[in-house]
């Protein structure tokens, strides 16, 4: 890991951004604190502490300094930009859920066969959904807090359509397993829906509940893929 402190990371962007990678460039303490979010006093002593470290380089211009980053300096601003993108990398391509399955409010077979989604649902994710969706209740906090925050990540995407009566809201789709059993299914995030964050709906091109071998009442697990497109 690099040996250059957090809290003079966002002052080294500052001045790589100002172009301070090749050149000496001028800069006050005032801007560059306001720049940081920090006071005049503590971007003043960021700049002491990288000088006095070998990142930077300051000369006097008249009553002003300006500010060179040096070799040492970027070559740690890029061996930190190399962790970081090893991180971002390696993070799990998956989602983990877990919860008990429960009855439906019976929504889900009328929305299944809506030929506006069930054209969609083909064209998309390659099959017509079974009539109905499996409904997993969750209890446990980190999977609500989960499934809460499934529909920032990208999806497969079911746009909302109109039948001339009434309109029916978009649908994002994320593939997913079942008790590593049933691969092909695909958990709903849904504009329009009865339900909150406490329950996962789920569907596949076939009886989830037969292919797994699972009734109301038992605990299974869902995996969801998050990172990866068709």
């Amino acid at each position: 890991m690099p040996e250059i402190k957090l809290q003079h990371i966002l002052t080294m962007v500052q001045l790589l951004t100002k172009g301070a990678r090749h050149n000496f460039v001028e800069v006050t303490t005032a801007d560059l604190g306001k720049n940081i979010g920090r006071s005049q006093q503590a971007a003043s002593k960021h700049l002491l502490d990288l000088e006095n470290a070998g990142y930077i380089e300051r000369t006097r211009r008249g009553q002003k300094f300006a500010v060179r980053i040096t070799d040492k300096g970027y070559t740690e601003i890029q061996s930190l930009f190399a962790s970081l993108k090893s991180a971002l990398e390696s993070a799990p391509s998956t989602i983990d859920f877990e919860g008990s399955v429960v009855s439906g409010m019976g929504e889900g077979a009328y929305y299944m066969s809506l030929a506006g989604y069930k054209k969609q649902f083909f064209e998309k994710l390659g099959y017509e959904p079974y009539p109905g969706t499996l409904n997993i209740r969750l209890t446990d906090p980190v999977y609500m807090n989960a499934r809460r925050e499934l529909g920032r990540h990208p999806s497969i995407f079911i746009d909302g359509f109109s039948d001339g009566t009434r309109t029916y809201g978009w649908v994002k789709c994320y593939r997913a397993s079942i008790n590593g059993k049933v691969d092909n299914a695909a958990v709903l995030v849904l504009e329009r829906t009865h339900y909150d964050d406490s329950m996962l709906e789920v569907i596949a091109p076939m009886s989830i509940k037969d292919a797994a071998g699972i009734q109301n009442g038992d605990r299974v697990k869902v995996q969801v893929k998050v990172a990866q497109m068709p």
